[in-house]
């Protein structure tokens, strides 16, 4: 036998086209970072004149949309990973009861995932550079911008390369962590943990998660306050308290997240494709956050971004020794900076849409054999294709609500920790354009996200779908 570290790759994590997913996310945020970068070099040298002032506000902006698009891409690459080890478990188990162990396939995991991403990323950089450039000349040639020596590339553009490669691998490590600790003879067999081992865990992760939610919700709180005193603390503080609540959010997601998805399935009817889509959301909730979550946190930024400003735009409108002029100035700058956060903080959005269809792909290719008994059973090839679309459009309804409920709270807090001080007290932003866009998104997304693994799900024959593994 091969030593372990000799094991064909294929045989850890399957074809790179399963890794699909990783690449995919890999090469959008690196494209997305290049584009930032060196928007910020050409920015520079424009205020070398203004000792680079503009350059140093826009690398900060940058680096801090930067980091957000990497938070995005961690959990999308962590739950890609977790999906298409889930439907390996069996050939996992097969090795390591050949005498691999599990850290050397986490290893080989992490390499092989590494590898994935830094393909991915090298191209979306390359891409990113050129769009930049190609951008640059159309504007030196309208005179937007004056000619002169720009930068082509930016030191920076290899730090960017290799923090998405290890957020790959740190997400591939986790990913890997869930299905290498099940002992070989477990996996091949099987079995259900039991209900006290269930139960433990339960009440682990509901303290857990509990204790960080309400704990971010405090300091949220606390910021608001100290906005309200006129203390410059305040927005550090949303800042803390919103990352703590998220944390515990996403730790307790497998506890409430697929109830919600099965919930929002009874509201597409009752027919037999729609009750057994329900059913598929709570029968393995593992599956179902993996496959919803990363899209509720693109979700979340996108809405929190806008309606913070929609909230900042209500405390500072509301005062009244405003004169009409300033006013007027006020909505023209509010409205164009929302315009370009939004549209730069969207990148994230799409990075976890692409996570969000290419994770619905894999389950529906792992549960190719359970789909052929279906068939068997009489479903037609219609009921089907409905029953993969209704699961997409529970999971993405579920999604996008969370998302835009915490949004909306996040940003708010935010907006008052800043001006809390100026304005009229708590302000609730509702930014009514950005949420019609989002759920015009959402359809669009399941639309796109269901079709290719409903027409592949139904182009197997049912003996062929019985005899898969």
């Amino acid at each position: 036998m091969r030593a372990p570290s000799q094991i064909p790759p294929r045989l850890v994590l399957g074809s790179w086209r399963e890794l699909g997913t990783v690449g995919v996310v890999a090469a959008l945020a690196s494209a997305y970072a290049a584009v930032l970068i060196m928007v910020a070099a050409v920015a520079g040298r424009l205020s070398d004149a203004d000792d680079g002032a503009l350059g140093v506000m826009l690398g900060v902006v940058a680096t801090v949309f930067i980091l957000i698009a990497l938070y995005v891409s961690g959990v999308v690459m962590t739950n890609a990973v977790a999906t298409v080890l889930a439907g390996r478990v069996r050939a996992l188990a097969l090795l390591r009861l050949l005498g691999a162990d599990a850290r050397r396939l986490r290893t080989q995991i992490v390499r092989q995932a590494g590898m994935v991403a830094l393909v991915g990323a090298v191209s979306g950089t390359v891409l990113g550079v050129v769009a930049v450039l190609v951008g640059r000349v159309i504007m030196v040639a309208h005179g937007t911008i004056p000619g002169g020596s720009y930068p082509l590339v930016s030191s920076w553009l290899l730090p960017s390369i290799g923090a998405v490669v290890a957020v790959t691998a740190v997400a591939a490590a986790d990913g890997s962590r869930s299905v290498l600790t099940v002992s070989p003879a477990d996996a091949l067999r099987g079995p259900q943990p039991s209900r006290d081992a269930v139960r433990r865990l339960t009440r682990r992760r509901v303290g857990v998660a509990g204790f960080l939610v309400v704990t971010g919700i405090l300091v949220l709180g606390m910021a608001v306050e100290a906005g309200s005193d006129g203390s410059a603390a305040g927005f550090l503080l949303a800042f803390v308290g919103g990352a703590v609540c998220t944390t515990g959010i996403l730790v307790g997601a497998q506890l409430f997240l697929p109830a919600c998805v099965a919930a929002v399935g009874r509201l597409l009817g009752h027919g037999p494709a729609t009750v057994i889509a329900r059913r598929n959301a709570v029968k393995d909730p593992k599956r179902t956050t993996r496959s919803t979550i990363g899209l509720a946190v693109g979700v979340g930024l996108v809405v929190t971004f806008a309606s913070g400003l929609d909230a900042l735009r209500r405390q500072v409108l509301e005062q009244d020794d405003l004169t009409a002029r300033q006013r007027a100035l006020s909505i023209q700058i509010f409205n164009l900076t929302e315009v370009v956060l939004v549209a730069i903080v969207v990148v994230s959005a799409v990075i976890a849409a692409v996570g969000f269809a290419s994770t619905l792909s894999l389950t529906v290719l792992q549960r190719t054999r359970e789909i052929g008994l279906l068939r068997v059973l009489g479903l037609t090839r219609r009921q089907i294709r409905g029953m993969i679309t209704r699961e997409a459009v529970a999971m993405s309804a579920a999604a996008i609500l969370l998302g835009a409920v915490v949004g909306i709270g996040y940003g708010s807090a935010a907006a008052a920790s800043l001006v809390g001080a100026v304005g009229s007290g708590f302000a609730l932003g509702v930014p009514r354009f950005v949420l019609v866009l989002v759920a015009v998104a959402g359809v669009v997304l399941v639309i796109v996200s269901a079709h290719a693994p409903a027409r592949r799900a139904v182009a197997v024959t049912p003996v062929e779908a019985l005899r898969f593994e």
